[in-house]
């Protein structure tokens, strides 16, 4: 576990409320606790809530701005690999657990889909942890423009299912490790 940073916001920013999925504004002057700063966003605890935050906004919580991680680029010509996704879905996170999405055990179904110009379209089916979780539109989006800047990658679709449900015997063993449940 990272430790907690407390901060005030150097101006507004707008953050998504966890785990209802409202976008709200932070005004600034607000203080917050850093509580994640994993896959490129940020999540903090301000106003009795916790809230995530994007890259862009680093510098009002007195971070650097970063890239955000999409996994290994690919070199000149190459097109994307089953490998290449599972690497950049490894860079996404749910903002209120510290562990990958694959290593959380989110990720049921990734593939890939030749398109007559050589390009690609990915697939990927993945769920919540729990299904009134209202981040999940938040996820899938972080997960479908990461895989959109893969080489080749001309399209890409990243659905939630709930079918089987999610459960913690689903998480990776690296993701116990991270969570320290086993």
């Amino acid at each position: 576990m990272q430790p907690v940073t407390t901060v005030t916001l150097s101006r507004d920013c707008n953050a998504i409320q966890i785990p209802a999925g409202n976008t709200v504004t932070l005004p600034a002057g607000s203080e917050v606790d850093i509580t994640q700063t994993l896959g490129g966003s940020y999540t903090v605890h301000a106003m009795g809530g916790l809230f995530r935050l994007n890259p862009q906004d680093a510098d009002a919580l007195g971070l650097k701005v970063e890239a955000v991680p999409a996994g290994r680029a690919g070199e000149a010509g190459e097109t994307v690999t089953d490998a290449m996704v599972w690497e950049t879905l490894r860079t996404c996170y749910d903002p209120e657990i510290p562990v990958n999405i694959v290593d959380l055990g989110l990720v049921y179904d990734m593939g890939l889909e030749d398109f007559p110009s050589g390009g690609k379209k990915v697939f990927v089916k993945m769920t919540l942890t729990a299904p009134g979780c209202g981040m999940g539109a938040t996820i899938a989006g972080d997960a479908q423009q990461r895989i959109l800047m893969l080489p080749g990658v001309e399209d890409a679709s990243v659905e939630i299912v709930w079918d089987p449900p999610w459960h913690q015997s689903m998480i990776t063993p690296e993701g116990k490790r991270l969570l320290g449940i086993e």
